[in-house]
C-alpha cells in the first residue's frame, strides 16, 4: 500500500516553504541605543529632580555639580589616587578568590573523592555572610591591606567555585573517555578536555566574582581605611557633601561595569560560538 504524493511549485503539498535565513542580531546603533535608553532615562530624571527643587543639595547634588566636583577632584590628584588604590584592592582580592574558587570547583567536580572532601566544607561555609567576617578578619590580620584583600577574596571564591564545579561535573564524560583512552593522564584531561569544556560556567562564575569583588570593596574600604574611594567618602560624609558621595557612588558602579563588560568581550573572543538565542 503506497501514498501518492503531489508536488506544487512551492514544494510538497501540505508543507510550508523554509522562509530564507534572516540576518542575525541588531544593527551596533540599535543595540547601543535600546542599552542607553535606561541610563539615560536616569540621568534625565535626576537632573530634572535637583533642578526643579524636589531634590535639594544637602539630600542629593544635582549631575552638574557631580560632574564639577569630579574635574575638582581629578585636577588636584585626589581621585586619581583613589581610584588607583581601590582597583587594586578590588583587583587583588578578585584574583586570589577566583583562583582559589576555579582550583577547588575542579577538584570538587572531576573527582567523587574530592567532591566529598571539599564541597561540604565549601557548601557550609558559602552560607556565613562575607559581612560578618569583618570583625573577625581584623581581629585576625589588622587594619592593614591584608584584611581588606582577604575579605573580598573570602567573596570572590564561593560564586567561582559553584559555577565551575557544576560546569566541570557537566562536562561530557564520553568525550572525557575518549581523551583517556588516547593515554592521557588526569592532569592533561583536566587542563585539555575538563577546563575548554566547562568554559561558560567559569566565566559565568567570574562574572558573579568581579560584582561581589565590588561589593566586597565597599564593605572592606570601611575599615579604618586612609586611601581609597571608602576614604573620600568617609571625607564626605562628615562634611555632608553629597555631590562628592553621588560621585563615588556612581564610580563603584563604573568599575564593576567596566569590568564585566571586559570580561563579556574576553568570553565572546574565546568562546565565538556562543552567541544569545534570539526569539523574533
Amino acid at each position: 500500500m503506497s501514498v501518492a504524493t503531489t508536488r506544487t511549485d512551492a514544494g510538497v503539498e501540505g508543507l510550508v516553504a523554509p522562509e530564507p535565513p534572516r540576518p542575525a542580531g541588531r544593527h551596533p546603533a540599535v543595540t547601543f541605543a535600546l542599552r542607553a535608553i535606561g541610563p539615560v532615562l536616569l540621568l534625565t530624571t535626576w537632573y530634572a529632580a535637583t533642578a526643579s527643587g524636589v531634590l535639594t543639595e544637602d539630600v542629593l547634588a544635582g549631575p552638574q555639580d557631580v560632574v564639577t566636583t569630579f574635574a575638582e577632584l581629578w585636577a588636584d590628584g585626589q581621585l586619581p589616587e583613589a581610584l588607583r588604590v581601590s582597583i587594586t584592592r578590588a583587583g587583588l582580592g578578585l584574583v586570589l578568590g577566583a583562583s582559589t574558587g576555579l582550583v577547588l570547583g575542579v577538584v570538587s567536580g572531576f573527582t567523587r573523592l574530592g567532591e566529598e572532601l571539599v564541597d561540604s566544607s565549601m557548601q557550609a561555609l558559602r552560607a556565613i555572610p562575607f559581612l560578618a567576617l569583618t570583625s573577625l578578619f581584623v581581629v585576625w590580620f589588622g587594619i592593614e591591606e591584608a584584611s581588606k584583600i582577604l575579605l573580598i577574596g573570602v567573596a570572590c571564591t564561593f560564586p567561582m567555585y559553584v559555577n565551575v564545579a557544576s560546569g566541570v561535573r557537566n562536562v561530557d564524560r564520553k568525550v572525557v573517555e575518549a581523551a583517556r583512552s588516547f593515554g592521557l593522564g588526569r592532569m592533561a584531561v583536566a587542563r585539555e578536555v575538563v577546563l575548554p569544556g566547562a568554559l561558560p560556567s567559569i566565566f559565568a562564575g567570574l562574572r558573579l566574582s568581579t560584582t561581589l569583588s565590588v561589593i566586597a570593596l565597599i564593605a572592606a574600604e570601611e575599615i579604618n581605611v586612609t586611601a581609597g574611594l571608602g576614604y573620600l567618602m568617609a571625607r564626605a560624609t562628615d562634611y555632608l557633601r553629597t555631590d562628592i558621595l553621588a560621585l563615588c557612588v556612581l564610580l563603584y558602579a563604573v568599575i564593576g561595569l567596566v569590568a564585566d563588560l571586559t570580561l563579556r568581550l574576553a568570553e565572546r573572543v574565546t568562546m565565538p560560538w556562543r552567541r544569545a538565542v534570539s526569539i523574533r
